[in-house]
């Protein structure tokens, strides 16, 4: 398993939360949403999924991931 926190710019409330952290859910991996620090803390096996479709992810839901 694989840890990382990204800065995700744009989020502002619950639906936010639900949105980045069910659509990073679909694909495996799970999230956890701090909308006082802009972050996504992201679990995931790297041998399922890769970063690069997370970030992918979270961007179709309208949100900017910026690290």
């Amino acid at each position: 398993m694989q840890n990382v926190n990204l800065k995700v710019q744009g989020m502002s409330c619950g639906h936010c939360v639900n949105s980045v952290e069910g659509a990073v859910k679909k694909l495996g991996a799970a999230a956890k949403v701090d909308l006082g620090s802009g972050t996504v803390a992201v679990d995931f096996d790297e041998t399922k999924v890769t970063l690069d479709a997370i970030k992918e992810s979270i961007e179709d839901q309208g949100y900017d991931v910026v690290s």
